[in-house]
Order: structure tokens, then C-alpha cells, then sequence
């Protein structure tokens, strides 16, 4: 698989500096579709904050995408704190305050859709950003169904190259309201279903909790412990919470634990020997195609898309997995953290080994 740009969240690195360094290693020339868009107001809607890469990279690359494209249009933001009827308050406010466009990253991909409706009914365009709604006018995200297969491949990968061919695995999937963890979950089971690994155990995790992965993880241990291989996690949150529930129940050595978004915390877990891959995807290119698309629907335009989804004019980006192996050519080579953000005082040794330098 080619190697894409980047996506992540540094619960470390500041927003700024992220933004700085991932600038570095774009293109200097603004990105195009602002042309006739001038002093229009585009409302950016996040769904919430305890995925970190929200507020780390989205917001504040969409913000300089946009900065750069239409220096005299307005960004109108808010983040609905994983709260359905919240957002809907903050679309309906961004559609009062004059919105000619709705960026919209759902909480609930489904109650979404009245807000499509709404928008609609003023002539506002929505783009949908990262989680498909049905009804909007572009959705710009990544290869969701990819993204389960190459979490559980290279799971499955890692357990037979260690010699092993059976055993339980717990699967800890996202978000019950968030389209792309089903289709997340679907890419995994399309491998895990057939790998002669049993699914000894799965959870949905309400809303991407790292705190209710951990306590399902710690209520399964007694019945799963002694068989368990391996963990499919689906993202770097509820790793962690995995990882913690493992930990505590005296779970050594840890079997390999995925993860996705390759937050800082989960890189240096990675390093550390704490969890086996993460998915790095990237919010840069994301987010600077939801601008442009943005920029093109506020001048009546249609955008630019490379392929469909339900109907809906789509651009859908690729991941590529992150192990220790290759955590120096994606997101240390790509700007996204410098190895002195993964390498603080208490993972020196493991840095070193790993050959991070």
C-alpha cells in the first residue's frame, strides 16, 4: 500500500505546534475552490473530545486549510461532547449565525440526517466529515471496512508469526452510534471469522469510552484469561482501556493489542511493548478536501470526487498500519511527532531498542 500524508492526535504536542510541523511537510500552495467564496462562513461541527485528535488535528488543520484557500471567510466551530441532541443545537445555531455551508463529523451518523434536513431546507450544503450521513452533499473520510481488515490482519499476522494458530480473542469495537465503527467491526470480522482464532468475547464500546473498555475488558478476564491471544481493539482509546484491565488483572507478557489514530499515547505504547499496531490515517489531506469541498458547495459548485457512497459524491483516503517496525518512516517522517515527543524520560530504553534516535 502507498504510504499516505497522516492523520493522528498527540495528547502531548500542542495544537499549534502540530499544525506547524505537519504545514512543513505539505505543499506551500493553498489548496484550491476558493475562488468566489470570499466573507462566507463555514461551520465546522466535531463530534467530541475524548478521541483526542479532534481538537489536536481536525479543528485547527481545517481552520489553517481554510485560512489559507479564503482568507476572508469565517470558521463557526463547536464540539457536541458526544451529545446528539447538543449538536443538533449547534447546527441550528450555526444555520441561524448564517452558515453557507455545514461540515458535519456526527455523533450519531443516523439522527444526523435531521440535520441534513434542516440545512437543506435553508439551501446550506453539508459536507460530511469522517462519518458518512445519508443525504449529505460530499463525505470525505477513509477506507473504513480497510481499516477493520488491516487491524485484524495484522493481528492475526503477529499471532501466527509467533507460532500461534488458535486461541481467544476479545473484541473491543467502537461506538454503537458511529457508522464507521460497523463498518470498522465488519472489516474485522471479514478476517478474524476465518483466521482459526475464536472470538471468545466483543463489545460495543458506548461512545469510544477508554473507561467502558476497560471495565468490560476487567469483567472478562476470569472467563477468557487463560485461553486469550490477542486483543482486536478499535482504537487507540480503548486500547489503552484494555491495556489498564490486562495490567491490573495480572495479564503477563500482554498479548498484542491493536489500536487506531496513532495518538502519542498509543505510539509510545507501541514502543514500549505495550500494544502491537495502530492505524495512522491522515487528517491533513481530510481535512483540506473537506475545505475544498466546502468551498465549491458555497459557490455553487459541485466538488471534486473520486468515488460514491450511498449515492453521495465521496473521497475515501487510505490507512496504513504502524507497528514498531516502521513508527520512523510514517509518523516521526512525516512531521507528525519528532522523536523527542515519543521518547520522554520513561521510554528511553525502549526507544533505543526500538532504534528511535
Amino acid at each position: 500500500m502507498s504510504r499516505s500524508p497522516v492523520r493522528l492526535l498527540g495528547l502531548g504536542v500542542t495544537a499549534a505546534a502540530m499544525v506547524f510541523s505537519l504545514a512543513a511537510c505539505g505543499s506551500d500552495e493553498p489548496a484550491a475552490g476558493g475562488g468566489g467564496a470570499e466573507g462566507k462562513k463555514i461551520a465546522l461541527l466535531l463530534p467530541e473530545s475524548k478521541t483526542a485528535r479532534y481538537e489536536a488535528l481536525d479543528r485547527p488543520l481545517f481552520e489553517a486549510a481554510l485560512k489559507a484557500s479564503c482568507p476572508s471567510c469565517e470558521v463557526i466551530y463547536s464540539n457536541a461532547d458526544q451529545d446528539a441532541a447538543k449538536q443538533q443545537q449547534q447546527a441550528e445555531a450555526a444555520l441561524t449565525q448564517g452558515a453557507n455551508v455545514l461540515v458535519l463529523d456526527p455523533v450519531d451518523g443516523k439522527a444526523a440526517a435531521s440535520v441534513v434536513n434542516s440545512a437543506k431546507g435553508q439551501n446550506v450544503p453539508v459536507v460530511a466529515y469522517d462519518r458518512f450521513i445519508e443525504g449529505a452533499n460530499y463525505y470525505v473520510s477513509f477506507q473504513n471496512e480497510a481499516v477493520g481488515k488491516l487491524q485484524a490482519q495484522t493481528l492475526v499476522d503477529i499471532l501466527k508469526n509467533a507460532g500461534k494458530t488458535s486461541g481467544n480473542i476479545a473484541m473491543i469495537n467502537g461506538s454503537p452510534t458511529d457508522p464507521n465503527a460497523a463498518q470498522f467491526k465488519a472489516g474485522a470480522h471479514s478476517v478474524l471469522d476465518g483466521s482459526g482464532f475464536k472470538i471468545a468475547a466483543e463489545f460495543d464500546t458506548p461512545d469510544w469510552s477508554p473507561d467502558k473498555a476497560q471495565s468490560w475488558m476487567e469483567g472478562q478476564l476470569s472467563a477468557i484469561k487463560s485461553g486469550l491471544v490477542g486483543v482486536y481493539a478499535a482504537n487507540d482509546g480503548t486500547a489503552g482501556g484494555a491495556i489498564a484491565a490486562l495490567k491490573g488483572g495480572g495479564v503477563n507478557p500482554l498479548p498484542p493489542v491493536t489500536g487506531q489514530d496513532a495518538e502519542l499515547a498509543g505510539i509510545q505504547r507501541i514502543v514500549s511493548g505495550d500494544q502491537a499496531m495502530t492505524i495512522y490515517k491522515a487528517v491533513k489531506p481530510q481535512a483540506e478536501d473537506a475545505v475544498k469541498a466546502a468551498l465549491a458547495l458555497a459557490n455553487g459548485d459541485k466538488p471534486e470526487a473520486k468515488t460514491e457512497v450511498q449515492g453521495v459524491p465521496s473521497t475515501l483516503l487510505d490507512p496504513i498500519a504502524v507497528t514498531k517496525a516502521n513508527i520512523a518512516d510514517t509518523v516521526v517522517k512525516d512531521g507528525i511527532y519528532k522523536v523527542s515527543d515519543i521518547c520522554t524520560a520513561n521510554f528511553a530504553t525502549a526507544c533505543a531498542a526500538a532504534g528511535l534516535k
